[in-house]
């Protein structure tokens, strides 16, 4: 029976609309509400190199030009998310502390660890759906994913992941299991570490984003053996993807930006359209072409905390699947 660990949605790109940034801040709002007249800050989870950090770093860009305020990214990584989550809890609920998550805050959320619930995190605005790809060195004995998969029927294979209980873990775990392969999880702090060993062959596979190992598939020396996905990805077309290899089971790296419960909500307004002027700027989207990813997953308030709350329901599913928590 397959099953499918994260449904991506087919979503139109988010167009912002008639909204004008300068009508928030001046409107009746600001006679009370001076937000923003200081620097604002984005907690990421992982070590700079990484997908998270990259994505944040060139979204600021264009976001502190519509917000006219400076702007940082604070890595505050470890446990796969809950230290920057720690973090950003004892921070003022004030729109001045943005948090980056991904699916791994979720998985840890629906694991019951670190301070916050579910119900804690207000979506601002969606900015990628970057799919995992399985790879290898290039001089792999695996040419193809079930070889790989053949190779772990034997003895288990050195998988890199970012966190034990992570949504690479999980996806990698559910994927092995469906296939009847084993693997060892290797955890590290991030995808640009997994990227190091996997090159350095301390690890012999990993489920690794596109945005974090386009540049060593492209000079040879990764090889991409399956997307997990539905679709094909453009700039690597000759890849396989999971589903079409008879493997039901897809997952991305899904990035947005949360504040928390109790932050003023016209605050959030103003802090969302600034940061989806951001994702429209062209240093935004040079980043996004040069990843191999396109702006369909550019999206605002509304559509981003609906998901949201759905990857958490399909994390806790994929753990209870896998008998991590009941």
């Amino acid at each position: 029976m397959s099953s499918r660990l994260i449904t991506k949605h087919r979503l139109p790109d988010y167009l912002v609309g008639s909204i004008i940034l300068l009508f928030l801040v001046s409107g009746p709002c600001a006679a009370q509400d001076d937000y923003p007249s200081r620097p604002i800050n984005i907690v990421t989870h992982t070590s700079p190199g990484g997908g998270t950090d990259a994505t944040a770093r060139s979204i600021m860009t264009g976001t502190k030009l519509a917000l006219n305020i400076d702007m940082a990214v604070l890595p505050r990584a470890g446990a796969g998310g809950i230290v920057a989550m720690n973090y950003i809890n004892n921070q003022p609920r004030d729109g001045y502390t943005v948090l980056a998550i991904t699916p791994s805050h979720l998985f840890a959320i629906a694991r019951n660890q670190g301070p916050l619930r579910i119900e804690d995190l207000v979506g601002v605005a969606r900015a990628t759906d970057d799919p995992s790809v399985v790879m290898v060195r290039a001089d792999s004995t695996a040419s193809t994913l079930e070889e790989l998969f053949e190779m772990g029927r034997g003895r288990p294979i050195k998988w890199g992941t970012t966190q034990i209980g992570g949504g690479d873990h999980i996806s990698a775990a559910t994927l092995a299991k469906v296939a009847n392969t084993k693997i060892a999880v290797v955890p590290f702090s991030g995808g640009g570490e997994i990227v190091t060993n996997l090159m350095g062959g301390s690890i012999e596979a990993a489920g690794l984003n596109l945005t974090e190992a386009l540049d060593q598939i492209r000079r040879g020396d990764f090889r991409a053996l399956a997307v997990m996905a539905d679709e094909r990805l453009a700039v690597i077309d000759h890849v396989p993807t999971t589903v079409e290899l008879g493997y039901d089971i897809i997952y991305s790296t899904v990035r947005g930006y949360a504040v928390l419960r109790g932050t003023p909500e016209n605050r959030v307004q103003i802090l969302e359209q600034g940061m989806l002027q951001g994702m429209h700027h062209s240093s935004y989207q040079d980043y996004l072409r040069g990843a191999g990813l396109n702006g369909n997953a550019i999206a605002g308030q509304e559509i981003w905390n609906a998901q949201i709350n759905q990857l958490y329901q399909e994390a806790r599913q994929a753990m209870i699947d896998l008998g991590i928590i009941r």
